[in-house]
C-alpha cells in the first residue's frame, strides 16, 4: 500500500510553503515519524515526517512553491526494508606501513631550476600553480603568486562580473513587505540618548561566575535591558500598545520580541511575561529562542504576539542606528556597541564605557514626552542597577513615595 505525504496546515493566514530541501531522496527507506524533507512558509521553518515507515518517492522538487494539501511525497509502506551493508573492516596495520605514500610535488612537472627548488622546499602541489611560462613551463613568479594566495585555484579570475540570479525565500519576502509597510503606514520617528554601561560591566565582572554555577547560564546584557524596559513599558503604557482601527489596544503585560539573526533572514522570537521573570530565567529565554533561531526550528507561536521589541546591532559593531517598528507594535529599542569615550563628570573628562541607544516609535500614539521619558528611564535604570529590584529608588518604594 502506498500513501501520501501532504503539506500541513501550518496556520490560519498561511496558504503556501516551499519546499527548502529534502532528507530522504528518492528510493530511500524512512522509518514512521522520521524527518523527510523542510519547508519554509513566511514566517518560520518546519519538518515534515514519515506517517508510517516505508520506501519514499519524491513528487515535489526542492525550491518549490506548494500550496496547503499539496502532495510532498509518496510512501511505499509495502516495500521491504534492505538490509545494511556489513561494516567494512579497518586496514591492518602491516597492511598501511606497506601502502606506498605519494609525493605531494609531480616529478615530472615542467619548471625552471629555481621554481622547482621552492616547489621541492615548500612541498607545493605543482597541479595547485598555473604556469606562465613558455610551452607551459612554470617559472618562479609562478611559485611565490601559488604560495601568496594558497586558496585560489589555478586559472581562477581574482574578479568576476558574473549575475548570480537567486529566488527569494517565503521568510525573506515577507520580512521585504513587513519593512516597507511599517515604513509606510507609521508615523516613524527616532530619539537618541546614551547609556554608561560602566555599573552593569562591573555587576557582570564580579558576579558572572557565581550566576553561572547556579542558574546554568551566563549573565548577559538582554537581562538588564529586558527588565529595564518592562519598568518602562509599565511607566509609560503607550509604548506598550498598538493601534487598532479607531481604538487603542493597551497591554497589561510586557511580551518583549528580541530580534536574532538567523541563517535565513531576521526573526523575532517573543519572550512572554518577560515583567515577571528573573534576571536568570530571561537570560534562560534568550539562550533557547536564539539557539532556535540559529537551527530554523521556532514556532510560528513563538514569533508571534509580541508587544515590544530589543534589537542589539551592537553585536554586528553599529555604533548607531535608526531601527524600523516590528507592526504591529509601536516601538523599538535599538542597542549599539560599547565605546570608551571621554565625559565630562563634576568638571573633569573621564573615560567610560558608553552606548548609544534609540527608540523609534509610532508617533500616532506616543507622544514626545513620553517616547523621551521611556529613554530617559531605561538610561537611569541602566546606569543604576539596584532600581532594577523595585523600578524604583528603593527608599522612595519602601516610602511608597
Amino acid at each position: 500500500m502506498s500513501i501520501e505525504i501532504k503539506v500541513p496546515t501550518v496556520g490560519e493566514s498561511i496558504s503556501e510553503v516551499t519546499l527548502v530541501k529534502w532528507l530522504k531522496e528518492t528510493g530511500a527507506w524512512a522509518d514512521r515519524d522520521e524527518v523527510i524533507a523542510e519547508l519554509e512558509s513566511e514566517k518560520a521553518t518546519f519538518e515534515i515526517n514519515a506517517e508510517q515507515a516505508g520506501v519514499i518517492t519524491q513528487i515535489a522538487k526542492e525550491g518549490d512553491t506548494l500550496s496547503i494539501g499539496d502532495m510532498v511525497c509518496v510512501i511505499d509502506t509495502d516495500a521491504v526494508r534492505p538490509a545494511e551493508a556489513p561494516k567494512q573492516e579497518a586496514p591492518k596495520l602491516a597492511e598501511v606501513v606497506a601502502a606506498p605514500t605519494k609525493d605531494v610535488t609531480n616529478s615530472d612537472v615542467k619548471a625552471t631550476p629555481v621554481a622547482a627548488a621552492i616547489i621541492a622546499d615548500k612541498k607545493i602541489d605543482s597541479k595547485k600553480i598555473m604556469p606562465s611560462g613558455s610551452n607551459g613551463k612554470i617559472i618562479k613568479q609562478d611559485v611565490l603568486e601559488a604560495l601568496s594566495n594558497p586558496g585560489r585555484k589555478p586559472g581562477a579570475e581574482m574578479f568576476s562580473r558574473n549575475d548570480r540570479p537567486e529566488k527569494m525565500s517565503n521568510l525573506r519576502k515577507t520580512i521585504s513587505r513587513r519593512l516597507v509597510e511599517a515604513k509606510n503606514t507609521t508615523a516613524m520617528l527616532t530619539t537618541f540618548n546614551e547609556v554608561d554601561m560602566g555599573p552593569i560591566m562591573e555587576i557582570r565582572k564580579k558576579h558572572k561566575d557565581k550566576f553561572k554555577e547556579l542558574h546554568g547560564v551566563n549573565l548577559g546584557f538582554m537581562s538588564f535591558f529586558t527588565k529595564a524596559c518592562c519598568y518602562a513599558l509599565q511607566k509609560f503604557p503607550s509604548v506598550n500598545a498598538y493601534i487598532d482601527a479607531d481604538q487603542i489596544i493597551f497591554h497589561d503585560y510586557c511580551d518583549v520580541s528580541i530580534a536574532v539573526s538567523a541563517p535565513k533572514g531576521l526573526v523575532v522570537p517573543v519572550i512572554r511575561n518577560a515583567e515577571s521573570l528573573s534576571m536568570a530565567e530571561i537570560e534562560a529565554m534568550v539562550v533557547e529562542l536564539a539557539t532556535k533561531a540559529k537551527n530554523n526550528k521556532l514556532t510560528i507561536e513563538e514569533m508571534t504576539g509580541g508587544t515590544f521589541t530589543i534589537t542589539n546591532g551592537g553585536i554586528f559593531g553599529s555604533m548607531m542606528s535608526t531601527p524600523i517598528i516590528n507592526i504591529p507594535q509601536s516601538a523599538i529599542l535599538g542597542m549599539h556597541n560599547i565605546v570608551e569615550r571621554p565625559m565630562a563628570v563634576n568638571g573633569q573628562v573621564v573615560i567610560k564605557p558608553m552606548m548609544y541607544l534609540a527608540l523609534s516609535y509610532d508617533h500616532r500614539i506616543i507622544d514626545g514626552r513620553e517616547s523621551v521619558g521611556f529613554l530617559v528611564t531605561v538610561k537611569q535604570l541602566l546606569e543604576n542597577p539596584s532600581l532594577l529590584l523595585f523600578g524604583k529608588d528603593p527608599v522612595e518604594a519602601l516610602l511608597e513615595l
